[in-house]
């Protein structure tokens, strides 16, 4: 029984995240960020990955402290996306300024890290 109710509360919870999830990546958008200075931040994510929502949501949290930054993300299996920007990997967190990409890590979920990589690429 207990096996059980712990399956069902993990089950609950694993959903709760996934619902969290969805694609923001859209290339005219990307471009006119970039054309306007602005910094972007790219994370990439696949359903039912725990750590893609973790990084999901520290990115949310940040949203609110850095105002000149742009946030999208996709899912990884989106191949055109994929390919764009050479991602093959869930978690993968971009960071794009004057054109360039400045930033890329895998499977980084830790908010604090995660500031520090956004705050030094403004």
């Amino acid at each position: 029984m207990k096996k059980i109710l712990i399956l069902i509360l993990w089950a609950i919870a694993f959903s709760a995240n996934a619902l969290e999830k969805k694609t923001t990546f859209d290339k005219k958008l990307f471009d006119k960020a970039q054309s306007e200075g602005k910094v972007v931040v790219i994370n990439s994510w696949i359903e039912y990955c725990t750590s893609c929502a973790s990084q999901m949501k520290a990115l949310k949290q940040l949203k609110n402290e850095f105002k000149n930054v742009e946030y999208y993300a996709f899912e990884v299996t989106n191949r055109e996306i994929a390919k764009l920007l050479d991602v093959q990997y869930q978690t993968t967190l971009l960071i794009f300024k004057n054109n360039k990409e400045v930033h890329r890590s895998i499977g980084v979920t830790n908010k604090d890290a995660i500031y520090k990589v956004i705050k030094s690429s403004i």
